[in-house]
């Protein structure tokens, strides 16, 4: 990709350098240019990084020297330098853009490379050697003379728990596999654990995003990038990255890369449902988690009655948790999923419309339709609002929250709360009903419970966990906590039964599963139901239905007992907190019977394997195999 310098005079008129500044890095973004801008005053020098003097091209603005004329501070850069001023930026983008393009074309075929040209019409850099004498791999989206060898890749998942790392590993293994180097940025439960620097992403020939939910792309304006959810990452890291090179889009600003292949993968990015709604799962859950077990310890601290002890410590921590966490859920939820669609423009209006969907009474319903609504109303607001190109920068910090915001307010006001708040009440009093002693009321608690945690069951850590996921979470904002119970034991029972199942009938698993069974247990106890895939993905005709079934047993059972889980997350751990489970009884009886009945399903449905896959390797040995 060329460096563009570029080095503006904002002594008269620093407003405009910094509207000039923001249309350059617009547009270099377009045109598939690295750029680094800098100010200077007058006559002082820039402090421009010591990198500048291995810069393709130098940009001027605000200065009549030119090439034949360099300033003296310029004398070690060797590329091309244009003059411009701030009127060529503002009112002759095209003519100059225009020149810095042609600028490039002359200073393109640097050292060790060469400039060629893809099917496309762009220009592209044929390395000379890959590295390490592994022959690089090549593009097949443009000419076969582009190669690929340095990859950085960032995978992410809404709790930031299992997949997030699962994707990581899986894209490590596959490109080591293919000879090609790789850095991966894990967006997890903390944030960037090994975030990428500039460097590195300059660097790279391609991008990949492994993303349940959305992340941040602007940092890869120019790049070549490929993205889809961690799912088709995690089944087979060395075929997903052969896809991503096949298929990899440059990414200008403002651009979606990988959008159809988000599509076809089922995840659609910003113009779908599933990625924008977990991306608002993900924020959401830490004050979900913060809330619930400062209640938890109110209670534990305080009893039943803690509401009552004003000025206690228990007293403090149990209002913290309910009357100053918690009413934060639905707006953070509404927020970021607003985010994911609209960008930071649609944030407030998203906020602002979780707020309003608390306060009329339409809870986390009104929360997911507010955050939508505010997101594609941002999102078109942004594109139909034109304006004058010297208060442009007034758009997203003025003139789109403020709009966006009164429009997302006043649907909701006159459109949405009548029929949300209907739907709530609805929902909230029928499983409120559920706890009465009726045949029906039973009946329908068997079925939500077997629901709930079969869902759990179905993709592990998937679309279809997560929806059922979101509906328990949505539950705990207006108190009622059995849901989640049935989500909760729904999703610890497969990694469980699939562990005890290894110890029933060691002869249906392999070597590496057996050994890894401890490990998979210890996944279950924890609630990260993940740990069930690598078993599902080698026979999944068998083992996903007898996991359902053990699933939906242990939600049944769970409703059935009256057991309710007051935070979002933790599994076992919540054990030695007092009043985080409703129940304990029914929590161990629904647990148990669960890994129980799918373990049982599992040793009498799946067929004992050939013993040169079940046997130890030192008696694979020993029998020459």
């Amino acid at each position: 990709m060329m460096k563009l310098f570029a080095v503006i005079d904002e002594a008269d008129a620093p407003v405009l350098a910094i509207l000039a500044q923001e249309m350059l890095l617009h547009a270099a973004g377009e045109k598939g240019f690295e750029i680094e801008i800098y100010r200077r005053n007058g006559s002082a020098v820039p402090n421009i990084s010591p990198a500048w003097q291995n810069g393709d091209i130098m940009l001027l603005v605000g200065s009549r020297q030119g090439e034949e004329n360099k300033p003296a501070w310029a004398a070690g850069f060797s590329g091309p330098i244009i003059a411009a001023t701030r009127e060529d930026i503002f009112n002759r983008s095209a003519a100059l853009w225009r020149q810095i393009e042609q600028a490039a074309g002359k200073s393109a075929a640097a050292p060790g490379e060469r400039a060629i040209k893809d099917a496309g019409g762009r220009a592209a850099i044929d390395g000379s050697a890959a590295i390490g004498g592994n022959p690089s791999v090549p593009h097949k989206g443009e000419t076969a003379a582009r190669k690929v060898q340095k990859l950085v890749a960032v995978t992410s998942c809404p709790t930031g728990i299992a997949h997030t790392f699962m994707a990581a590993e899986a894209l490590m293994t596959g490109a080591k596999a293919l000879g090609l180097t790789i850095r991966v940025e894990t967006q997890g439960s903390v944030g960037a654990g090994t975030p990428l620097s500039e460097e590195e992403i300059s660097a790279a020939d391609l991008v990949i995003i492994a993303a349940d939910r959305e992340v941040e792309r602007s940092r890869f304006n120019g790049k070549y990038v490929y993205s889809s959810g961690t799912k088709a990452a995690i089944a087979n890291g060395k075929a997903y990255i052969q896809t991503a090179i096949d298929r990899a889009e440059r990414q200008n600003a403002g651009s979606n890369p990988g959008a159809a292949a988000q599509a076809a993968g089922g995840q659609k990015g910003k113009n779908g449902f599933y990625a924008p709604l977990m991306t608002g799962v993900s924020f959401m859950l830490p004050f979900v988690v913060a809330g619930g077990l400062l209640i938890a310890l109110g209670l534990a601290l305080g009893g039943v009655n803690v509401e009552e002890q004003n000025g206690s410590f228990a007293h403090i921590l149990w209002q913290i948790g309910a009357r100053n966490v918690f009413p934060l859920i639905v707006p953070v939820l509404a927020g970021y999923i607003a985010f994911a669609i609209g960008d930071r423009p649609a944030l407030a209006p998203g906020m602002v419309g979780g707020f309003v969907s608390d306060q009329i009474g339409a809870g986390f319903i009104g929360g997911i339709i507010a955050g939508f609504l505010a997101g594609y109303i941002s999102r078109a607001a942004a594109h139909y609002i034109r304006l004058p190109r010297t208060i442009e920068g007034l758009k997203p910090v003025l003139i789109l929250p403020l709009l966006c915001t009164a429009a997302t307010g006043l649907i909701l006001f006159y459109v949405i709360q009548a029929p949300t708040t209907a739907l709530l009440h609805m929902l909230t009093d029928w499983v409120r009903g559920l706890e009465a002693q009726s045949n029906g009321a039973i009946i329908n608690a068997l079925l939500l419970g077997a629901l709930i945690g079969g869902m759990m069951a179905v993709d592990m850590g998937g679309p279809v966990n997560k929806a059922a996921y979101t509906v328990a979470i949505g539950l705990l904002s207006v108190k009622i906590y059995t849901p989640m119970a049935a989500a909760m034991l729904g999703g610890m029972t497969p990694p469980m039964a699939l562990a005890l199942a290894c110890y029933m009938r060691p002869r249906c698993f392999t070597t590496k599963e057996r050994e890894s069974s401890a490990a998979t247990f210890i996944m279950g106890l924890s609630f990260i139901s993940e740990g069930a895939i690598p078993f599902a993905t080698r026979d999944p005709l068998r083992v996903i239905p007898c996991l359902i079934i053990g699933s939906a047993f242990a939600g049944a059972v769970a409703l059935l007992a009256g057991t309710g889980i007051i935070v979002p997350h933790g599994g076992i751990f919540l054990l030695p907190i007092k009043g985080a489970i409703i129940n304990y009884g029914g929590y161990f009886m629904a647990l148990v019977s669960g890994a129980i009945v799918s373990a049982c399903c599992l040793c009498l449905i799946c067929r004992p394997l050939p013993k040169e896959q079940n046997q130890p390797p030192a008696v694979k040995r020993a029998n020459g195999l």
